[in-house]
């Protein structure tokens, strides 16, 4: 297959092979032929919930857990969620064999370092999802993958088990201190960084732990990117709902679009103190007038 065919997102007609309870999350596993192959850490889905009669008119989007390019029933595709609306919880309920339409993949993936570095990978709840993929693309370019993990109770936690087979150190934590280290999932990342030489930050959870994960990589002198959690209705960049502040090279800020500049974003870029509003300066904002 060459990189023609297998560039940019397709929608396709998927069918549930298996969908299971895991801690306080759903897994759902789709075959979904044609995505898994254009696929890259980081990158989403946006799929149609409610059925064909429903008035959920707007796709749900998910964070890519895994896929399977080939197999017996075709290429799979993996996320993770928590069933906490009318459409999640739609998802929750589907059985083997039932149709969901997917669109993907979309967005754009996490930047791989062009040279072997130490690396440490963030996760809040499911949050940490697609990070497995990503510490498997590390590894393959020799890179040292360290990963922090956090929750608020251990049941909230995703990934704790399978995480000790794709890094070579990894340290949890809980709010309520129910497995490993009490407290937020940042709070041993500069000692983690300063003992492994750390240079490259990866997180993906709530919005608040990506702005704290960032600080605490650019205070270590090291590069972080992000996965933004905003809410995407279209997944295409035509809605405009999932607009936050990043500054681009020349200084300026811009409103992005988490679902098609994003959802990875340089996390120094990130106004997170501005986020979810248009700061003053923004390119393109109205001026204030004053009186």
């Amino acid at each position: 297959m060459t990189s023609a065919t297998t560039r940019g997102p397709i929608q396709v007609d998927g069918e549930v092979f298996s969908n299971k309870r895991v801690g306080a999350y759903q897994h759902l596993t789709l075959v979904a032929d044609g995505i898994a192959e254009r696929t890259r850490p980081g990158n989403f889905v946006a799929l149609a919930v409610g059925g064909a009669t429903s008035a959920n008119l707007l796709r749900r989007s998910f964070s890519i857990y895994r896929v399977r390019p080939a197999g017996v029933y075709g290429g799979t595709v993996e996320i993770v969620f928590a069933a906490s609306g009318a459409g999640t919880q739609w998802l929750a309920d589907r059985q083997p064999h039932d149709a969901i339409n997917v669109v993907g993949p979309l967005g754009r993936p996490f930047a791989l370092p062009k040279e072997p570095v130490a690396c440490a990978l963030v996760g809040g709840g499911y949050g940490s999802a697609p990070l497995f993929a990503l510490a498997e693309k590390l590894r393959e370019r020799s890179c040292a993958v360290h990963m922090v993990l956090g929750a608020s109770t251990e049941s909230r936690l995703f990934g704790a088990l399978e995480a000790r087979r794709a890094a070579q150190s990894v340290t949890v934590t809980t709010l309520d201190g129910s497995v490993g280290i009490k407290g937020l999932v940042t709070d041993p990342l500069p000692a983690l960084m300063a003992r492994h030489s750390i240079e490259v930050v990866y997180s993906c959870g709530p919005m608040g732990m990506l702005a704290a994960a960032t600080r605490v990589a650019t205070d270590q002198g090291a590069w972080s990117q992000t996965a933004v959690e905003e809410a995407m209705a279209c997944g295409i960049g035509v809605c405009m709902t999932c607009v936050l502040p990043v500054v681009g090279d020349d200084g300026v800020t811009r409103m992005l679009r988490s679902c098609v500049e994003g959802p990875v974003f340089a996390g120094d870029k990130v106004r997170w103190d501005a986020v979810g509003t248009i700061p003053a300066g923004t390119f393109g904002a109205p001026e204030v007038s004053r009186q």
